[in-house]
């Protein structure tokens, strides 16, 4: 396969991504990366949480950019993204959000989990230049195939982001090569087929798929899809350099006051964490 990706880089936005990563290996652990959902339970309630979030240790925050035909999500984050949705959030709000963290000092890096359309709606350029300017680190865009990315990889590599790869374990040599040929920041390992949520172990043959990924690329990885407590971080950090969670963490802020948000988000990373 002809390499025609493109590859350009930043070496700020790249700094702070890879720090995180290195950080935590530093550290003899993986990254932990906790999803919530840009505007849920309310639109004013985000910043507390990733606040709590960063106060628990985690290394960089993935925020979900709602989106009314998710295909890669289960139950929990479908509700939480049609609840933020109803709340009214777009993806200036989100931004805003971003501008509003950046601003009160929060240096974490944070990447946006959404889909392709409204990227595509609101102009390749004009987002990732957005995100740039909102302190945006990176997207994550799990329906737009690699061979299809092009165009938004460049538009963020000229603007200094991160466009982050997916893999799965069904993911053919030629998907693998695909994504390695574009692959920068870090690679989010699929840990299962199926949509996102809380599973009680972790799939058979993780390691395998892993391994079959290490071989090829010394960027980090980090896996998700099934993470929710702290002896599932334990046996996935044996294996890569970070661990998404985000089913069980909303799950467990449902059960908070809206007074409660900011500290059950530092205590969910803490467990994580094992502190």
């Amino acid at each position: 396969m002809t390499n025609t990706a493109p590859t350009r880089t930043n070496q700020k936005t790249t700094s702070r991504v890879t720090a995180a990563f290195a950080r935590a290996k530093a550290e003899g652990r993986a990254a932990i990366l906790p999803y919530v959902t840009s505007g849920w339970p309310e639109l004013d309630d985000t910043e507390r949480i990733v606040k709590g979030l960063v106060a628990g240790g985690a290394d960089l925050i993935e925020l979900g950019v709602p989106f009314s035909d998710p295909i890669a999500d289960g139950p929990t984050i479908q509700r939480t993204s049609q609840r933020a949705l109803d709340n009214g959030m777009t993806p200036d709000g989100a931004l805003e959000i971003v501008r509003r963290l950046r601003a009160s000092g929060i240096a974490t890096p944070v990447l946006f989990m959404g889909y392709y359309n409204p990227v595509f709606a609101y102009g390749l350029d004009a987002f990732a230049r957005a995100c740039a300017e909102a302190g945006v680190d990176g997207l994550m865009i799990p329906d737009l195939p690699p061979e299809e990315s092009d165009e938004l990889l460049a538009a963020c590599l000229d603007n200094g982001i991160h466009l982050v790869y997916f893999l799965a374990p069904t993911s053919t040599a030629e998907r693998v090569e695909a994504v390695l040929q574009r692959a920068n920041g870090f690679i989010y390992l699929i840990s299962l087929t199926g949509v996102t949520g809380a599973r009680d172990q972790l799939p058979t043959g993780l390691g395998d798929y892993v391994v079959r990924v290490r071989r090829h690329t010394q960027l980090p990885l980090a896996i998700g899809f099934g993470i929710s407590k702290r002896d599932q971080v334990v046996v996935a950090e044996g294996l890569v350099d970070g661990v998404v969670c985000g089913t069980a963490l909303l799950t467990d802020l449902e059960l908070a006051r809206p007074d409660e948000l900011e500290e059950r988000a530092a205590g969910f990373i803490r467990m994580l964490r094992g502190d």
